[in-house]
């Protein structure tokens, strides 16, 4: 009875080892599958959650229930090439470089032009647009250049180029939220001027009914790109191989035609890694 029941024990004993032997395999088995389904660390296996702006058209707005925009719709087409779903998320601009450092996003959608300073909170993938600076300011106004400012009521959005410039330049902005915020500080006779990006102000003043016109343009210093929290190289690098992907393959240039018809491309723009062709729009229509 007492060599049965060690035989007994003996076997129940090898049993759960291999139980156990089992249950890590299978647990390092999970592990490699999941890194294989999810190579980018995204925060939904084959899902781009991008934050983005909900108010500033032609870039990036909220149309009929849908996010959309020249930098939506480009990465829509740059998820694709890389086999990837986008789901868009509204917020504030001022929050939206911690947001995607932080994981709330995987990708920020927003026209955000590359500096030094941003590049301290997240990395950036290769510029896809060109922008200006733009000068709205209350119809009727003697304001027709941004040398003008010194002493004025500027509105800026928190956060942005425009308010980084007008800080430099000494112009004690008014800080808002939100491009509405700066449209209704216009409208009301609260701001004398407001430096925005260009195709947006151009945009509000076309929707004011006469009440805001567009002063003067000049040329930003920096391309725009898309944002991603700081070390995910992954998904950088396969944002940056599919935005060259739709350069060649004609989109950037249908949809540059779409959203900013007849805007001049600074000769010495290169979208993307440079190395690319960039059809002309008429080929890519």
């Amino acid at each position: 009875m007492r060599i049965r029941s060690a035989l007994t024990r003996a076997a129940a004993l090898g049993a759960a080892a291999v139980l156990a032997a089992t249950a890590l395999t299978a647990c390092g088995d999970d592990g490699a599958t999941g890194e294989a389904a999810n190579p980018y660390g995204l925060l939904q296996a084959g899902v781009l959650r991008a934050g983005t702006l909900t108010d500033a058209p032609p870039n990036v707005y909220l149309k009929d229930g849908r996010f959309t925009g020249f930098d939506n719709d480009l990465l829509t087409a740059v998820a694709g090439k890389a086999g990837l779903k986008v789901e868009f998320v509204g917020t504030d601009f001022s929050a939206l470089l911690a947001q995607v450092n932080n994981h709330k996003f995987d990708v920020g959608s927003s026209s955000i032009t590359i500096t030094e300073a941003r590049k301290k909170t997240v990395d950036f993938g290769n510029g896809y647009d060109f922008g200006y600076f733009g000068l709205d300011v209350p119809a009727g106004s003697p304001i027709t250049g941004f040398d003008q400012l010194a002493g004025k009521r500027v509105v800026v959005v928190q956060g942005t180029v425009q308010d980084d410039y007008a800080t430099r330049e000494n112009l004690n902005p008014v800080r808002v939220p939100d491009y509405n915020g700066a449209v209704n500080q216009l409208k009301a006779g609260t701001a004398d001027a407001w430096i925005a990006p260009a195709e947006i102000g151009d945009k509000s003043a076309a929707d004011s009914n006469g009440k805001i016109t567009v002063a003067a343009k000049q040329l930003s210093p920096a391309p725009t790109a898309y944002a991603v929290a700081k070390g995910n190289d992954k998904l950088r690098e396969a944002l940056n191989k599919a935005l060259d992907q739709v350069i060649a393959d004609g989109t950037w240039s249908r949809l540059q035609a779409q959203y900013y018809p007849g805007r001049p491309i600074p000769a010495d723009f290169k979208p993307g890694s440079g190395t690319v062709a960039v059809p002309s729009p008429s080929a890519a229509s």
